[in-house]
């Protein structure tokens, strides 16, 4: 379990084997952990995944937690790896993060598997009711706070009501346990209040638009979209991976079964193999 001195702090991360990167990209609240039972069956390769700045067992700098932050702080963990020629894997904020570092970087990608990730901007009529009141209610001031701050509910949420099968035990204890106080949880609330609605907030916007710019002409990089069904905790459903499916290039799409948003504890063999599969028919190792 590395550490690496980036910037004005140190990212975690794990990194076994050997050959070409893949590098495992988390969501918002989890951490790297949320790969430990995908990897074992991506096969070979040198197997990357970092806590993002501010999450898991890396540092938290005093920094907004806003996307930008969390692109350069991932930005130098490449770099100060020296990491070329890379597989992407994303999940939730880490397929946005994947996707923008691509866009940027078109020459050190060889393809991106992603799911359950933010593809597009939306508008709020494209959330369910009960997903479009939960956000209004972390972006209102003070009920934010109290909601993930003080009473911490946004990640035991995550990891038992966004799954079909609740986390418990010593897989829950590490979730929560870099969370232990109000202010180490705000690199949770920042992400909670960054979800790209009505044009909000419009940098990252931008950003999303360029990088969709970018999935949409780069034919010559494979991609692989994994979908889920049973859960209205999803946020890639039906008419999101049919626009998908329009609006980005060199797409594959493979259907894992039953999974909630966290999808990596429902279906993890699903994920690894389809992903081994998706790798080795292109031969990108």
């Amino acid at each position: 379990m590395p550490v690496i001195d980036v910037l004005d702090s140190t990212i975690h991360y794990e990194d076994t084997g050997s050959g070409t990167p893949i590098v495992f990209l988390h969501g918002n609240p989890a951490s790297s952990r949320i790969w430990r039972n995908v990897i074992p069956y991506v096969g070979a390769g040198r197997l990357l995944a970092p806590d993002l700045i501010g999450m898991g067992q890396s540092g938290k700098p005093e920094v907004s937690y806003a996307f930008a932050d969390h692109a350069r702080y991932l930005d130098a963990w490449f770099d100060a790896l020296g990491l070329d020629r890379v597989i992407l894997v994303g999940h939730d904020w880490g397929g946005a993060l994947a996707f923008d570092w691509a866009a940027r970087h078109p020459e050190r990608v060889l393809g991106i598997a992603f799911f359950e990730s933010i593809v597009k901007p939306m508008a709020w009529e494209d959330l369910t009711p009960q997903a479009r009141e939960r956000s209004e209610r972390i972006r209102t001031p003070g009920i934010g706070e109290d909601l993930i701050l003080e009473q911490n509910l946004f990640v035991r949420q995550a990891f038992t009501a966004g799954v079909l099968h609740p986390v418990g035990g010593d897989d829950l204890a590490s979730y929560l346990a870099p969370y232990p106080t109000p202010e180490s949880r705000r690199p949770i609330l920042a992400w909670a209040r960054q979800l790209p609605l009505g044009g909000d907030p419009a940098e990252l916007v931008a950003r999303i638009a360029a990088y969709d710019g970018w999935l949409a002409t780069s034919a010559d990089v494979p991609k692989l979209l994994l979908t889920f069904e049973g859960s209205p905790t999803l946020l890639i459903g039906p008419a999101m991976a049919e626009w998908c499916a329009s609006n980005i290039a060199a797409l594959e799409t493979a259907h894992c079964g039953e999974a909630g948003h966290h999808a990596q504890e429902d279906r993890p063999k699903e994920i690894g193999t389809e992903i081994a599969s998706w790798i080795d028919r292109h031969a990108l190792r």
